[in-house]
């Protein structure tokens, strides 16, 4: 099926595409929350091309969902599917900074040498236990559960430490029929889980003095700058799509802050 997007909120079809159910998921979750289009250049809201020898070329599509709401100023899922090369889901919602809210962050990627898998409700301030308290209280439970049946995905960087929180949920899985079934019986679920209880935060998430926001607002950026200076897709996005393309991509509409 093919047609042409017109907004961030229009769906988004790829044939084949791993983690559509992802996706629709939490599309239904954001419909209650009254969501509004969020302005994107049509060139990202879908990108197709080709890559691969001349005599074989494969095919990549690009795609953004995107949307704001009261108490989310910009909630976007980047969604990849290079047809044997990668199939990628990278979902990161951004509270306005006048709330005490975190990040909702999800990245799936299925590569030829398997699934990483990550999820998180990510530390705008992370030694602030006015802001983190409070999250890690009800967050790290959900991740005791279900890291308990899945590997763990081993270490991460130490300059990114801060920008996890010890709820993050992080795996690595072969490809093959038992990781399809841990998608669908655990990590499934545990999206479901980690999402529900993000939305009930902004639910209940009340405006911040001046002051505080201010240091929320200077939490974001820092964040911002770490993820789309460190972003991994960057050179697969590259390749795909030139470093013009994918540079406007990560700084505009990835980590736009």
């Amino acid at each position: 099926m093919s047609f042409t997007r017109l907004n961030s909120l229009d769906p988004v079809v790829i044939e084949g595409w791993r983690w559509a159910p992802f996706l629709n998921q939490t599309i239904n979750a954001f419909a209650s929350l009254q969501p509004q289009s969020s302005d994107l250049a049509s060139d990202f809201l879908n990108k197709e091309g080709t890559f691969g020898s001349k005599s074989k070329p494969q095919k990549v599509q690009t795609k953004t969902w995107a949307c704001r709401t009261k108490k989310l100023r910009y909630v976007r899922a980047a969604c990849v599917e290079a047809f044997g090369t990668a199939s990628v889901l990278n979902l990161l919602v951004n509270p306005f900074h006048n709330y005490e809210l975190p990040f909702f962050g999800a990245d799936f990627v299925t590569l030829p040498t398997g699934h990483l898998l990550a999820l998180d409700l990510q530390p705008v301030l992370n030694k602030d236990k006015l802001h983190t308290e409070a999250v890690w209280e009800r967050l790290l439970p959900l991740q005791a559960r279900w890291q308990s049946l899945l590997p763990w995905g081993g270490a991460i960087p130490l300059e990114a430490e801060s920008f996890f929180s010890p709820g993050f949920l992080w795996t690595r899985l072969p490809l093959g029929d038992e990781a399809d079934q841990l998608i669908l019986e655990v990590v499934r679920p545990a999206f479901g889980e980690y999402l529900s209880l993000y939305l009930d935060f902004v639910q209940k998430a009340r405006e911040v003095s001046p002051v505080r926001a201010s240091h929320l607002l200077a939490g974001q950026k820092s964040y911002m700058r770490y993820r789309a200076k460190k972003d991994p897709a960057r050179g697969m996005l590259t390749r795909f799509f030139g470093h013009e393309w994918t540079e406007n991509y990560i700084h505009n509409v990835l980590f736009d802050l």
